[in-house]
């Protein structure tokens, strides 16, 4: 029977991976440290950022194999249950992680702009994979967090360490950045999905059966988590997903308006409003005309 963990301490986890604690809210891991293992769930109350190495083939994104094999980061946030699936053998973890406790941020300016740092939410199949001059940087940035693991505590020690994570974080963004842009002919082919999602919806009953459509309808139709199906559509459009489809309700609400025999409300209720004034508001907002307006120019 696969075991079960959970991890609301970084001593806990200090515990699992046969490392000693230096500090009570913060940690950085190498795995190899800890002892031989088989497959488990694990629940963290705790952020994580595992480094996890990889050769080349071993791994696959989708039906492409990653195209950088020097090593991927995985985002694991409070709340978040992983698998470790088809490991029924024993086996040696390796990489190294980071891992905090949320209080450990408390009071921080990095606690007030965590949220920011959308790949927290990301599926692991959608994890960040590194170059060798990106893993350097990363490994640098550990280093940097394990100095200040080694010191005494003092006054300074909190706000040094919140902003080492933090210039970690925004090393990660801008490497996501570059990992959008490398995967560029993959994420067309998701907008083109994405396109033909949105004129099979809007031409099917779904309108009138689950209404509007959600970012995460689209994403959990493409096989993304919304925030990195949000992400890429911002990257390749400028725009967010959520105004990508609103563009494409009121492109296909102008048609419907020229059709004389609906009335503006049917419109709204084939477009999948619950509530007519929302999609003549909407509309005003976007086109500059209420829909009657619109139909009498």
């Amino acid at each position: 029977m696969e075991k079960a963990y959970n991890f609301d301490t970084v001593s806990e986890y200090n515990a699992f991976n046969n490392h000693e604690t230096l500090h009570p809210l913060v940690s950085v891991i190498d795995f190899s440290k800890a002892k031989e293992r088989t497959g488990s769930r694990m629940t963290f109350g705790l952020y994580c950022i595992f480094l996890k190495e990889i050769h080349c083939g071993d791994l696959k994104y989708g039906c492409n194999y990653y195209d950088y094999d020097k090593g991927t980061l995985v985002f694991i946030s409070p709340g978040q249950v992983i698998d470790v699936e088809n490991k029924v053998d024993f086996y040696q973890p390796m990489g190294h992680g980071l891992v905090f406790h949320p209080d450990l941020i408390a009071g921080t300016p990095l606690a007030k702009s965590l949220d920011e740092y959308s790949f927290f939410s990301y599926n692991t199949s959608e994890a960040l994979h590194l170059s060798e001059k990106e893993r350097k940087i990363v490994f640098d940035c550990f280093s940097k967090i394990e100095y200040e693991l080694s010191q005494s505590v003092d006054k300074h020690s909190k706000k040094l360490i919140a902003s080492n994570i933090e210039l970690f974080l925004n090393y990660c963004e801008r490497f996501y950045d570059r990992q959008f842009i490398t995967r560029e002919n993959a994420n067309r082919g998701i907008l083109q999905k994405f396109e033909e999602l949105l004129n099979s919806y809007f031409a099917s009953e779904k309108p009138y059966s689950i209404g509007l459509p959600s970012v995460g309808y689209f994403a959990d139709e493409v096989h993304l988590s919304a925030n990195y199906f949000g992400d890429l559509v911002k990257k390749e459009t400028g725009k967010s997903a959520q105004e990508y489809i609103q563009n494409k309700i009121i492109e296909i609400a102008k048609n419907k308006i020229f059709d004389s025999s609906k009335t503006i409300n049917e419109i709204a209720f084939e477009l999948g409003f619950k509530y007519p004034q929302h999609f003549s508001r909407l509309f005003k907002n976007r086109v500059g005309y209420t829909p009657n307006e619109y139909r009498n120019l």
